[in-house]
């Protein structure tokens, strides 16, 4: 058995007896208890959010009681009592609760945050399925700190990036603590008519006891959600009228930058400028909003951390902008909620960082000097979201972004512009209805993108449309302990001959590949087609499962076809594949000596790409869970077998990957601590010599109930023995179809550390502080190809075939000879070491200085440098990032909420 297989055997091993050595009896089966009902009342006196609940109505109205621990003791009554009551006026739906507490208030655990933001501590949290259709969920939640966490009003699941303009007070005393909320009608979403009946789960969280109490119980190895919620009547909520709600802003901003371009004409050190712009929310009928923005501003987004991408694809960045992230839950497709869920790929048609993106063109007339927009401008986005009078829900997006053009000086003087980003309309339009009490759903999305050229080389290079069209569905049977999900998309991208073979030698597809077997020119065509005006593909996403029990599984299928094409709206890294896995998971939830908690994962997965090449297939476990002293912890191991590679070459043909195993453990400590420690090492090994390490730790400290701080060093090494470095055209090359392939030894060092503080002052006024300073660095060494196409056997180049080119004492190159022969012409490359240092940061105050009204103070700072040579050192790199001159940008930003 070889060295680097012999650990694989040992965790494989080890887990294998994991079930055995820690076996346990069966944890019995809970009966079924009644759902439990409450019944709302109307309020005949004013209520005065103060949690104190003095008011006549929280005497009289009947209390949602009786709650039963989920955790630690499953099925048992709640140690504390908790009261919770409904009433209601012609405005507003008001909400009181009491949480008990034997030993009053010392026993309640809090701590003060920014709204939205994951916090420690007690808390009660209510979802209203609010159309009673055992599917939505609208999440009110806070701790005893009254800071407000909210997500709805969606389904499957909660969007949390909703957030309503309502009214909430606590109140921490003698006895426990209180919460009294007031939130107007006009906030929320719910059929038309006047009496209603909701569904409503309450849930508890006790930290001292690690306790979380539910109204309407369910096990933690049953599917529970709205089908499983309790029911509230007696509402009569006013039909919504309609209604306009408005938000304008006004911003200033200053930035003083570093030129990129030393003398350039368009780039001033000092500039300043001021927006005026605003959102408007109307309400068109009691279940359908429009949203709309003029002249967004996106200036107090965090900024994105920094990166290193050797790869051939795309990074993804999650989105931050504000109009994008609320109320984008109903977008998301082929989404879905499960109790068990592992290597979930999803298709995503809709990527909304595509709007606004930076433009994707270039100056293609010689200049002396260019300057280009940082980002599209978007004149104008608007969406409409709701339900139908059927349960219907609908989704409809459309925004519109200028023409960009770049300035630029030719070498004789004369000014001009070219066009880099054409006038662009954006559109989604989502459909979901719910059906049989919520077990299932089905659904559909289409997109579409329209392009106005005024370039010609604009043209050759986007598609001028981009449509896609698919339908997404859950299933669920036996109390949804079984599932099965899935997606498809039919995608098709159109226009300049030039522009779709650009597509078609993207490294999402390589039609180029000169060992592709012929194929038709249709959906399933990776065929290289030099005249065609479109490309068109499908792909697809499915899941069956049993997703509740102490034993559970799932097998997933999810493919792309070759020519399917969705990134001019959507995010596709790669297409051309099929991908399949199983698993197997066996859960322990019953407390013992060592542990609270426990599961084991065992399964398999595997990839081909439509040649029938095996590009992927590995073999992994895991295991993980709560140690008895509530720290967190997991191990995973994964094998992966020797493998075809049809993307290592870049366009080239397919050779191989070596067999490899990778080893990582997870362990995160009590959370409830005033210091949270983490850490996540990583080793990895492969049969060709290849290596990969990384560390790092997490540390959040909590030295007062207001303040956070988290310092998050980490630090990795890799070897590679096959990092691509270029290629070219070589006739003499007969071994690889003609082509050059140079490939190299990487050694590769990335240090980095996110730092943060959060400092609230109350919940509505908050400090967030954010830094990174990253340093990475990559020598390359041992130039080399491979021997044969679909082979992992590879020959280095000797110092009679590669020698550096050296200008001013520096090596900026090399010079390849592969034949050793002067009647064929040399090859040449640039250096490709790197040494990259950056430090990126941001400051943001945010005040809602009145209710949906907020006035920002924002302050982003970046610094960055980079040097052609590969080694680390750790002084001189932390040295120079400082020595970098920084870019300063400072915002201030108001806005103001007009509505009822």
């Amino acid at each position: 058995m070889s060295a680097w297989r012999l650990p694989a055997a040992c965790i494989a091993a080890a887990l294998a007896c994991a079930p055995a050595a820690w076996a346990q009896e069966p944890q019995p089966a809970h009966s079924a208890a009644p759902t439990p009902q409450m019944q709302a009342v109307r309020g005949e006196e004013p209520i005065n959010i103060d949690g104190r609940l003095n008011e006549g109505v929280w005497t009289t109205a009947q209390p949602a009681t009786d709650f039963r621990q989920q955790v630690p003791r499953e099925g048992q009554p709640a140690s504390e009592r908790t009261e919770v009551r409904l009433a209601f006026d012609d405005q507003a739906l008001y909400i009181g609760a009491r949480m008990y507490d034997s030993t009053g208030a010392a026993g309640v655990r809090t701590r003060l945050g920014r709204r939205d933001q994951s916090l420690e501590g007690d808390y009660l949290q209510l979802i209203f399925d609010t159309y009673h259709d055992h599917n939505g969920r609208t999440v009110l939640q806070v701790n005893p700190s009254g800071v407000k966490y909210d997500a709805g009003q969606a389904s499957p699941y909660a969007d949390p990036s909703w957030d309503p303009v309502y009214t909430v007070a606590t109140r921490v005393d003698s006895a426990g603590w209180t919460a009294e909320f007031r939130i107007p009608f006009s906030q929320l979403r719910y059929p038309a008519g006047t009496d209603q009946t909701w569904g409503m789960q309450v849930w508890r969280f006790i930290e001292r006891k690690n306790e979380r109490d539910m109204w309407s119980f369910w096990g933690q190895n049953e599917a529970g959600g709205p089908n499983r919620f309790g029911h509230v009547s007696g509402l009569r909520a006013p039909r919504h009228r309609r209604s306009v709600e408005l938000l304008p802003y006004v911003l200033a901003r200053g930035s003083f930058v570093q030129p990129l371009q030393p003398g350039s004409p368009f780039e001033d050190r000092r500039s300043g400028d001021v927006r005026v712009g605003g959102d408007v929310k109307a309400l068109l009928t009691s279940t359908l909003t429009l949203d709309a923005t003029i002249n967004p501003d996106f200036g107090q987004v965090e900024v994105d951390p920094a990166v290193v991408n050797l790869s051939q694809f795309e990074v993804f960045f999650s989105e931050k902008r504000p109009f994008f992230v609320e109320g984008s839950g109903l977008f998301d497709f082929g989404e879905f909620s499960c109790q068990f869920c592992s290597n979930v790929s999803t298709i995503q048609p809709f990527y909304s960082r595509r709007i606004g993106r930076t433009p994707q063109g270039f100056v293609t007339q010689s200049a002396t000097f260019t300057r280009s927009p940082e980002s599209s401008n978007i004149l104008g986005a608007a969406k409409v979201t709701g339900r139908l009078p059927g349960g219907l829900q609908v989704g409809v997006l459309d925004a519109v972004t200028r023409r960009e053009r770049a300035l630029a000086i030719s070498p004789e003087g004369d000014r001009f512009t070219e066009e880099v980003e054409p006038a662009t309309n954006y559109f989604v339009g989502r459909l979901r209805k719910n059906m049989r009490g919520g077990n299932v759903t089905i659904g559909a999305l289409g997109t579409s993108v329209i392009r106005g050229f005024d370039s010609e080389p604009l043209r050759g290079f986007l598609p001028s449309r981009a449509e896609a069209v698919g339908m997404d569905w859950n299933v669920y049977w036996k109390n949804r302990t079984y599932g099965w999900i899935g997606n498809l998309v039919v995608s098709e991208a159109g226009g300049d001959s030039a522009a779709i073979l650009r597509l078609q030698n993207s490294p999402a597809r390589y039609f180029q590949r000169p060992d592709r077997d012929p194929g038709a020119n249709g959906v399933f065509s990776d065929r290289l087609d030099t005249g065609a005006r479109s490309l068109r593909g499908i792909g697809g996403y499915t899941r069956v499962a049993k997703d509740a029990g102490t034993w559970r599984y799932e097998a997933a299928l999810d493919f792309r076809s070759p020519g399917y094409e969705t990134n001019d709206l959507g995010y596709l890294p790669q297409a051309d594949y099929v991908w399949g896995n199983a698993n197997l998971l066996r859960v322990w939830n019953r407390p013992t000596k060592l542990y609270r908690d426990m599961a084991v994962i065992v399964g398999s997965q595997q990839q081909v790409n439509f040649d029938s090449d095996l590009t992927g297939r590995d073999f992994h476990a895991y295991v993980g869970g709560q140690l008895a002293n509530w720290w967190d912890v997991s191990a995973f191991s994964i094998v992966n077998t020797q493998a075809s590679d049809d993307r290592l070459t870049r366009g080239g043909p397919v050779v191989r990957t070596p067999a490899s195993l990778l080893m990582a453990l997870n362990v995160s400590t009590d959370a409830r601590r005033m210091v949270v420690l983490g850490s996540s090492p990583r080793y990895s090994t492969d049969e060709d010599g290849g290596w990969n390490w990384s560390a790092d730790l997490s540390m959040r400290v909590k030295p007062a109930s207001n303040v956070q701080f988290s310092l998050g060093p980490a630090y990795s090494a890799s070897y590679t023995t096959q990092q691509y470095v270029d290629d070219f055209a070589d006739p003499t090359a007969d071994h690889f179809f003609g082509q050059r392939t140079v490939f190299s030894d990487l050694h590769q060092r990335t240090l980095s550390m996110n730092t943060r503080l959060n400092w609230t002052f109350s919940p509505t006024l908050t400090l967030e502080l954010f830094a990174q300073p990253f340093i990475a660095t990559g020598e390359f060494d041992r130039f080399k190809e491979f021997t044969a196409t679909r082979t992992l056997d590879k020959r280095e180049f000797d110092a009679q075939q590669i020698s550096p080119i050296v200008q001013d004492g520096r090596r900026v190159g090399y010079s390849l000879d592969p034949d050793r022969t002067e009647a064929t012409p040399n090859f040449a490359f640039a250096n490709p070491d790197f040494n990259f240092r950056s430090l990126r940061g941001n400051a943001v105050v945010r005040w809602e200085y009145r209710p949906g009204s907020t006035l920002f103070f924002v302050w982003q700072q970046q610094r960055s440098g980079a040097q052609a040579y590969g080694d680390f050192e750790l002084s001189r790199d932390a040295n120079a990032i400082f020595r970098q001159r920084p870019d300063n940008v400072f915002v201030i930003k108001a806005s103001y909420w007009i509505g009822r």
